[in-house]
């Protein structure tokens, strides 16, 4: 029987470095991975991420999980060339909850697939959830943190991410108003970067019971309204320079332009990320908030003439002039090395309102939501 395992969490929690080590811990096992990822359309860098990395991984575009529900059974059923996996992991769109009701449950009670339901986790995002979880104004707007905390509300347990990147006291603090907010849920202590506490987060997983069963009352106009505040952005470019250039200076460069822009605009990123490919070479920058700044989570230390670069962007900001700063900054990263560039495609939108395939609460039979 295959196992399901969904890992959540906000925007920038780390979801797509959990998932990669988590299947490397599997295969070390010698076990079968296979992992599916999820978009609001098409050109994911966690995709093209992982698949680099030799994984087998099938995407969901176009929508969410839970309102493409069909395409996630399909997608599972494809993995591992049509049978399935020992391990399925799964990794939702940040901006997504309710995910108890509307994947876990449907998968349990309307997919006849044989799987058995992991732990549902939800990994914490310390540079917006303290904040958050203070009270304070975290640089999106209360719809936007509704969504975060409904994403904990529903999990199984919590994962502070990033320990290696934050002080003592701050760890112990984000533990305290977890508990105080959330009470009744494990908290682990982990980085996905670097392994730390990861032990701990493969014996919660390892555990067996019932589990997804937390439904929340969820108001979907204030979840729409949350979503529909960040502009959304994803883009496939081609880039080229008469001399070789480094591969991670440029996507450090653009990403640090864009970040100056957003600072200068009063923009909030809930993600940023770029990733750039040449031969056998990939890296990745990643933003995961205006306080943080850039960083090179993967490094390539490889020099190119011609590299494949995918932006994904979701930010506070209107996605039309989202657009144009990323059109713009671009040409400006690309003209320091001398290089053209060719924009293969770029989407900007806002996300709709999610309408799930199946919503399944207790004592409800599992009835598909009408068109």
């Amino acid at each position: 029987m295959a196992t399901y395992i969904m890992i959540g969490g906000f925007l920038g929690a780390g979801k797509t470095t959990t998932v990669a080590r988590l299947a490397r811990h599997y295969m070390a096992q010698g076990k079968r991975i296979g992992i599916v990822t999820n978009d609001q359309t098409t050109d994911l860098v966690d995709t093209q991420n992982l698949r680099a990395q030799g994984f087998d991984v099938g995407e969901v575009a176009g929508s969410c999980f839970c309102c493409n529900f069909n395409a996630l059974t399909d997608t599972v059923a494809q993995l591992n060339t049509g049978e399935l996996p020992d391990i399925i992991l799964a990794e939702p769109v940040g901006s997504c909850t309710d995910l108890v009701a509307t994947v876990i449950r449907p998968l349990a009670e309307v997919c006849r697939m044989p799987l058995q339901i992991a732990p549902y986790g939800v990994l914490l995002k310390p540079s917006h959830g303290l904040r958050i979880l203070r009270g304070e104004g975290s640089g999106f707007s209360p719809k936007a943190a509704y969504i975060f905390r409904k994403q904990i509300e529903e999990a199984d347990f919590v994962v502070i991410n990033r320990i290696d990147e934050l002080p003592a006291e701050q760890i112990a603090e984000l533990h305290a108003l977890l508990d105080r907010d959330f009470p009744g849920r494990p908290i682990l202590r982990c980085s996905a970067r670097t392994g730390d506490g990861f032990h701990a987060l493969t014996e919660m997983l390892a555990q067996q019971g019932q589990f997804g069963r937390r439904v929340l009352d969820v108001d979907y106009d204030v979840y729409a309204a949350g979503e529909a505040e960040l502009g959304w952005l994803n883009s496939q470019v081609s880039v080229q320079a008469p001399s070789a250039f480094p591969l991670d200076q440029l996507l450090m460069d653009l990403i640090g332009r864009l970040h100056s822009r957003l600072l200068a605009s009063g923009s909030e990123a809930a993600h940023l990320k770029v990733i750039g490919m040449c031969d056998s070479s990939y890296a990745v920058a990643n933003l995961v908030s205006n306080e943080l700044g850039p960083e090179l989570s993967l490094p390539s230390s490889a020099s190119t003439k011609q590299a494949d670069v995918v932006v994904n962007a979701r930010v506070a900001a209107d996605p039309a002039i989202l657009e144009d700063l990323v059109r713009s900054e671009l040409a400006h990263a690309v003209s320091t090395i001398s290089g053209t560039h060719r924009i293969i495609s770029m989407q900007s939108f806002r996300p709709g309102r999610p309408v799930p395939t199946h919503r399944i609460i207790p004592h409800q039979s599992p009835v598909p939501t009408p068109d």
